[in-house]
């Protein structure tokens, strides 16, 4: 403005000095100029505003800056939260794994022992229905043996017959003894001695001779005190017979009194009584080997 003032007291001290052409010039230049400055100065105000609103926006970046790195910041601690949970998680996860690998590996270690136990119980068993199978064919044979040996003697009192895994010679008394008497007749010798024959040939097997009375009390005389003295004696009495047989073995041999405790009849009647007077030779093949598999 004050330059506006002193331009205008130069003009008007140099319309004084100068000519009316040069004072129109100078007056032309003026408005010119206060032209040029009213644009100036409306440019100023357009620039004032811009300026305005270019520090609103400004203010407005900085407060959305401000917000940005709070966010951000709060964002980088619930990374560093979540990060450390997800370590912790595997840390569990790797301890839980390490578990599960150990109780993994416990438990197959375990299957391999229960399968190494499976197979060698499975041998055993194949071994054991292997030794069974040669002992019922064994024991086959051993009647057969035996049936033959006898066989003049069946239908007089004496019958051969297999039954829980044992050969069972049954012999009345009517072909071995006469009554009260313990001395083998006979008859009754040649069947012992064709089955000494048997014994002799079959080392293994276990011999049990069984003497059986009936019911009825013993009346007779001499050293006897009873049935059960005399299944005793008759049962030595086979014994004795079939040691006549060198090849038979004595450790082999069992003799046993039953005396009338065992009847396989009724001793109401004659019949019945007659049946119960026996002695049963009890044939059993030497069961080991069976015996040691099934304990083991």
């Amino acid at each position: 403005m004050k330059k506006l003032t002193f331009i205008a007291l130069a003009i008007a001290v140099l319309q004084a000095c100068v000519s009316t052409q040069t004072f129109n010039e100078l007056e032309s230049r003026y408005a010119h100029q206060k032209s040029a400055l009213h644009s100036i100065e409306k440019e100023r105000d357009s620039l004032k505003t811009q300026l305005v609103d270019v520090l609103g926006i400004q203010q407005d970046l900085e407060n959305q800056l401000t917000q940005s790195q709070d966010s951000l910041k709060m964002q980088n601690q619930a990374l560093k939260q979540l990060q450390s949970q997800y370590d912790a998680l595997v840390a569990q996860s790797d301890s839980a794994l390490q578990e599960g690998i150990k109780k993994s590996e416990s438990l197959l270690e375990q299957i391999r022992l229960k399968e190494e136990q499976l197979a060698d119980n499975l041998a055993r068993v194949g071994e054991l229905e292997r030794l069974i199978e040669a002992k019922e064919s064994a024991l086959k044979n051993l009647k057969k043996a035996v049936s033959e040996a006898l066989l003049n003697f069946e239908g007089k009192g004496l019958h051969v017959e297999q039954r829980e895994g044992k050969i069972y010679v049954s012999m009345e008394n009517k072909l071995l003894f006469q009554s009260g008497s313990w001395t083998v007749g006979p008859d009754g010798k040649q069947a012992l001695q064709q089955l000494a024959g048997v014994l002799a040939e079959n080392p293994d097997i276990s011999v049990l001779i069984e003497g059986h009375t009936d019911d009825q009390p013993y009346r007779g005389k001499g050293p006897l005190e009873g049935n059960w003295d005399l299944s005793t004696k008759r049962a030595t009495a086979i014994v004795k017979i079939l040691l006549e047989n060198n090849d038979v073995l004595p450790q082999n041999l069992t003799a046993a009194g039953r005396g009338e405790y065992l009847p396989i009849a009724p001793n109401s009647n004659a019949e019945g009584r007659a049946i119960n007077r026996r002695i049963e030779v009890i044939l059993t093949p030497n069961l080991d080997q069976i015996t040691q598999l099934i304990n083991q």
